[in-house]
């Protein structure tokens, strides 16, 4: 008798060849079957409390389409260097693909809810000419005669949209050419980017808020065989979500003898740190205009401060979203992009949307890889998609 673990898309299914049960032939096909071999098989179903699964086929026929010509090179124990050389064949793992399995029905649950509040999908270049995110972090890309870059971020297109669907998503890529070496730092990364016409900031945190409450629930009920599989308990947090001030956060980081002062941007140590506080993600708010992009709208009350939030997750996490206010103002605008160093004729297509007609909107971006990584517990954001895109990695 031999027993073969057989492998598709539903998970893992033990499968016992008898000889006698099968022709000579297919039971001598079933011997030179080697690891990873694509095979057909054909039997009885039985239940079998040993087997994965608590069942196990009996096999009446059996046909070997491809064996493997070389020894499978991924072994228990080798290192994650080798894992990641050959992640092509690693996805193959019954693990991996019940995380990138989750990851898929995450967006499934975010579609889901935006179609039930009434969202326009929009689909926005990947080829841009100028920054969103800042200059320093732009790929650039050789356009013709011309150079373009890769899009950080799809939001300032989605702004143009909102002026016809009122409230607009989109799940697309965005490339950082950041030298961030940590576990929670990708070059190309996707996310979840949403705009909203007539929303302030505390409008858009709430859309961030319901969005989340919903994906969670969503996915721990239609997904937990695949958490069962992982070992992985996860709560969905229930909004809304605490909420702290930028001065408040820098208060509490000093607190904790960390080298900070107000001003600084908040860092992957001090979100960590800031994350251990809590026990479900937090929103930190009003962040100081030098440390945010040229389009976040001053806060009326204090002009240094913007109407902007992050979204921070627990347990060492840090953040998951950034999002806020814009500038709805022309000539505030003009003032923003002189502030920032940046040239007003790069943009003109953009202040183009605060000469005719504009309203007060509001918008968010949410990684999916660090949500997914926070929700399983994974050591690093590199096991959350497909291929991980890294400073030191682009291959395979």
């Amino acid at each position: 008798m031999i027993f073969v673990t057989l492998r598709d898309s539903t998970g893992l299914l033990q499968v016992t060849v008898k000889k006698g049960l099968v022709s000579d032939e297919e039971f001598k096909k079933a011997t030179e079957a080697t690891l990873e071999a694509s095979v057909v098989v054909e039997g009885d179903v039985h239940a079998d409390a040993r087997a994965p699964g608590g069942v196990e086929v009996q096999c009446t026929n059996f046909r070997l389409i491809a064996n493997s010509i070389e020894e499978y090179p991924i072994k228990l124990g080798v290192g994650k260097e080798l894992l990641l050389d050959k992640r092509h064949l690693h996805i193959r793992s019954p693990k991996v693909a019940a995380i990138l399995s989750i990851r898929s029905a995450f967006s499934d649950a975010a579609r889901e809810w935006f179609k039930g509040k009434s969202f326009h999908e929009v689909y926005c270049p990947i080829l841009i000419t100028a920054a969103c995110e800042g200059g320093a972090t732009l790929f650039p890309v050789k356009y013709f005669k011309r150079k373009a870059f890769l899009s950080q971020s799809v939001q300032l297109y989605q702004e143009t949209a909102i002026m016809s669907f009122e409230k607009v998503y989109s799940i697309e890529p965005s490339f950082r050419a950041e030298l961030s070496r940590t576990r929670r730092h990708l070059t190309e990364f996707w996310q979840i980017e949403a705009e909203v016409a007539n929303a302030d900031l505390e409008d858009i945190m709430r859309v961030k808020e319901e969005l989340l409450t919903h994906i969670f629930s969503k996915i721990v009920k239609d997904c937990e065989a695949k958490f069962n599989f992982l070992n992985v308990k996860f709560t969905p947090p229930k909004p809304p979500f605490p909420r702290i001030t930028y001065s408040e956060a820098v208060e509490r980081l000093q607190s904790f003898d960390m080298k900070i002062e107000w001003g600084d941007g908040l860092g992957a140590d001090e979100e960590r740190m800031l994350s251990k506080e809590f026990d479900s993600p937090f929103f930190i708010k009003y962040y100081p205009r030098k440390s945010k992009a040229f389009y976040h709208k001053p806060y009326p009350a204090d002009p240094e401060l913007t109407l902007s939030a992050d979204l921070l997750a627990p347990d060492g996490q840090g953040e998951i979203a950034g999002g806020g206010q814009r500038i709805d103002d022309y000539n505030e605008l003009v003032q923003s992009m002189e502030m920032f160093q940046l040239n007003p004729e790069d943009y003109q297509w953009y202040l183009d949307l605060r000469k005719f007609g504009s309203v007060v909107h509001s918008g968010f971006g949410l990684g999916i890889e660090r949500t997914v990584q926070w929700m399983l517990k994974l050591p690093h954001i590199r096991d959350a998609c497909l291929y991980p895109r890294t400073p030191s990695r682009v291959y395979p």
